[in-house]
C-alpha cells in the first residue's frame, strides 16, 4: 500500500486538517492517509499542549468511520526527541511492503533542508505538498521527488482556535462536530497557557 503520512500535534485537530487529509486520500494515488499524532515537541512550550492521548482521541473522533484515513500513535513509542527520519526508519521496519509519502504544507517544504537527514528522507519518501498562503515552497518545489497537490487553501490554525476558546468564542464550525463536543465536555483550552 502507498501510505501518506500527515504529521501534526493536532492541538486540536480541526476542519483544515481534515480537508487536507480528505482531499489527499481521495484525489491522489494514496491508498490511505495516516494522521501521525506527534508527542510533545521539546522545542515547543508544553503548557499549551494537551495530553498526547487526548489529542489522539480527538483525531480518532474526527476521522470517524473513514477507512481511508487512520490515526496513529506510532511516535509515542519512539525515543525522544524524535525526528521524522527515525519515524520513517521505524515504519519501514514494521511495514516493509508499504511505500510511505510525507504530506506537508509549502511552508514546511521551504524549511525542509533544516530537517535532520533531509536528503536521506527525500530518497526514502516522496513529498506531497499542499499550498500555503504566502509560501512558494522554496527551492525544492521542482525536485523530482516533490509532487504539488492542488488541495484547497484553508487558512485555519489550531493556535487561533485555542485562543478563541480562551476568549469564549464559539468556534464549533471550525472543528468536526464530534471534536467540538469533546472539547466542550472536557473544557479544553478554556484557561490561559499558564493554567493549562
Amino acid at each position: 500500500m502507498k501510505i501518506g503520512l500527515y504529521f501534526g500535534s493536532f492541538n486540536p485537530v480541526h476542519n483544515g486538517h481534515m480537508i487536507i487529509a480528505g482531499y489527499v486520500s481521495e484525489f491522489t494515488d494514496l491508498d490511505q492517509v495516516w494522521l501521525v499524532v506527534s508527542p510533545h515537541n521539546p522545542l515547543k512550550p508544553k503548557q499549551t499542549l494537551l495530553n498526547d492521548y487526548q489529542r489522539l482521541a480527538m483525531v480518532k473522533l474526527a476521522i470517524g468511520n473513514n477507512r481511508k484515513i487512520k490515526a496513529t500513535d506510532i511516535e509515542f513509542k519512539l525515543p525522544k526527541p524524535n525526528y521524522t527520519i527515525d519515524t520513517i526508519t521505524y515504519l519501514h521496519e514494521q511495514f516493509p511492503s508499504h511505500t510511505f509519502v510525507l504530506i506537508m504544507g509549502a511552508d514546511n517544504l521551504e524549511s525542509f533542508k533544516k530537517w535532520k537527514n533531509w536528503e536521506m528522507l527525500l530518497e526514502q519518501c516522496e513529498l506531497y505538498v499542499y499550498p500555503r498562503k504566502e509560501s512558494d515552497g522554496g527551492e525544492l518545489l521542482h525536485h523530482p521527488r516533490v509532487k504539488v497537490i492542488n488541495a484547497p487553501l484553508v487558512e485555519l490554525s489550531a493556535s487561533f482556535i485555542r485562543e478563541s476558546i480562551r476568549n469564549k468564542k464559539d468556534v464549533r464550525y471550525m472543528l468536526p462536530e464530534s471534536v467540538w463536543d469533546y472539547v466542550e465536555e472536557m473544557h479544553f483550552y478554556e484557561k490561559g497557557p499558564s493554567n493549562d
